[in-house]
C-alpha cells in the first residue's frame, strides 16, 4: 500500500509545474527610438524581444500591425515606415506585453506561447494556467 501511494506521489509531482523564473520583478523593456526620415528605428528591438521572451517576427508583426505600416527586423533593430514617436512604441509594447505575456491569472510574465491547430494559447509555467489568446 506504502509503494502504491509512493508510486502515486511521484506520478502527481511529475505533472506540477516548475518555477522556473528568477524571482526578479518583471519591467516592460522601454525602446530606444529615433526618427530618421519617414523611418522610425527601434534600436534596441532585440533586447526588447529577448526580455520578453517572443519570437521577434510576432512583435514585429504586432507592431507594424497597430502602426498600420510596414516594418522589418534587421541586425537586432526594428524598422517601421512612417514616424512615430517613442511614446506611441513604448505604449505598442505595454500593450503587447499584457496581452502577449503577462499570465491573465497569476499576473507573472513566465509564460509561452503555444500554437494547437489554428488556436494559440497562453501557457503560464508559473501557475499553470492556460488562456486563449487571439493572434496578429
Amino acid at each position: 500500500m506504502v509503494e502504491a501511494y509512493d508510486a502515486l506521489l511521484d506520478r502527481a509531482m511529475a505533472n506540477i509545474t516548475n518555477r522556473e523564473s528568477s524571482g526578479e520583478r518583471f519591467e516592460i523593456p522601454i525602446a530606444s527610438v529615433s526618427v530618421i526620415g519617414a523611418r522610425t528605428i527601434v534600436h534596441n528591438f532585440a533586447e526588447i524581444v529577448d526580455r520578453l521572451n517572443r519570437d521577434p517576427q510576432h512583435v514585429l508583426k504586432y507592431l507594424a500591425k497597430e502602426m498600420a505600416t510596414a516594418g522589418s527586423f534587421e541586425g537586432g533593430k526594428g524598422y517601421f515606415q512612417g514616424r512615430f514617436s517613442r511614446d506611441t512604441v513604448n505604449r505598442l509594447i505595454g500593450v503587447y506585453s499584457n496581452r502577449f505575456v503577462i499570465c491573465p491569472v497569476c499576473k507573472r510574465p513566465d509564460t509561452r506561447v503555444e500554437k494547437k491547430e489554428r488556436l494559440s494559447f497562453l501557457v503560464c509555467e508559473a501557475c499553470g494556467a492556460r488562456s486563449s489568446i487571439l493572434t496578429t
